[in-house]
């Protein structure tokens, strides 16, 4: 998928899916599947590292996811995270922090928030580098919105995030997320939009969806919100491989004579 896909695909009518993921070893796999585009998100400080947030995510870190991952997923089109605070600094400071992001194999970055930051944002399209918007439930912002929940259910929060939408679009964004919203709302904002809208608890009318790889798989089987489906039992089977595993070896039926060198 190159840049210019996201337009054709919204203007067909076709929807993108989006996995966000995070190492080399699930790339390999990613990349040999349909799946259209791959985000390596902030979230990695949380999954990946054991955080109890996205901001403890850095520049440095998503640089190293980043390029772990397109070794794995030579054939995606990845989008990489700026991470907390990362687009708030000096216009050189950001562009430093955006080329580390894309020397380390990103073709596109990925922005939270619109307030107080369009300028950058535009400064960032208009250097050549593609720009990916997200509105909703920002994770970096969770301390200032209360928590993790959905965000434009009020008349005012709706408004507020449809015109964002729109300052997005008019300053290059060629795609935009939209998290945890109500359903009507995300409606709205991808009829109104000519980029792409990419779902994450919008609901079924933006132009694609994303997840993360974990959740899809059922990785963490007690983490189940609203939006997510599991696509497999990934703990489950996970679990039970392990398990097999242990009983094989403290039986002594593991390896067996197929399983040795002669």
């Amino acid at each position: 998928m190159k840049i210019q896909d996201f337009h054709i695909r919204k203007s067909a009518k076709e929807k993108i899916s989006m996995v966000t993921c995070y190492d080399y070893w699930s790339a390999q796999i990613i990349n040999a599947t349909d799946v259209d585009t791959l985000l390596v998100g902030d979230s990695l400080a949380m999954v990946m590292h054991g955080y109890p947030s996205t901001v403890h995510a850095t520049v440095s870190m998503m640089a190293t996811h980043i390029a772990a991952v397109r070794r794995g997923a030579p054939d995606k089109f990845i989008v990489g995270d700026m991470p907390f605070l990362a687009a708030r600094k000096s216009q050189n400071e950001v562009l430093d922090s955006v080329a580390e992001l894309m020397q380390a194999g990103a073709n596109a970055v990925k922005i939270e928030g619109a307030a107080g930051q369009l300028n950058t944002m535009e400064y960032i399209v208009e250097s050549g580098v593609p720009v990916m918007g997200h509105l909703g439930l920002t994770p970096q912002s969770v301390e200032s919105l209360g928590g993790h929940r959905v965000q434009g259910r009020l008349q005012d929060d709706a408004e507020r995030i449809y015109k964002d939408a729109q300052a997005l679009q008019s300053v290059g964004c060629f795609a935009l997320v939209l998290e945890c919203i109500p359903q009507g709302l995300g409606r709205q904002i991808s009829a109104s939009l000519d980029i792409p809208t990419i779902g994450i608890g919008a609901g079924s009318y933006t132009d694609g969806q994303v997840l993360v790889l974990q959740d899809l798989l059922g990785m963490q089987a007690n983490f189940k919100p609203r939006f997510l489906r599991h696509f497999m039992d990934g703990q489950g089977q996970v679990s039970r491989a392990i398990n097999g595993y242990h009983a094989e070896v403290t039986s002594g039926r593991f390896p067996n004579c197929e399983e040795v060198y002669k």
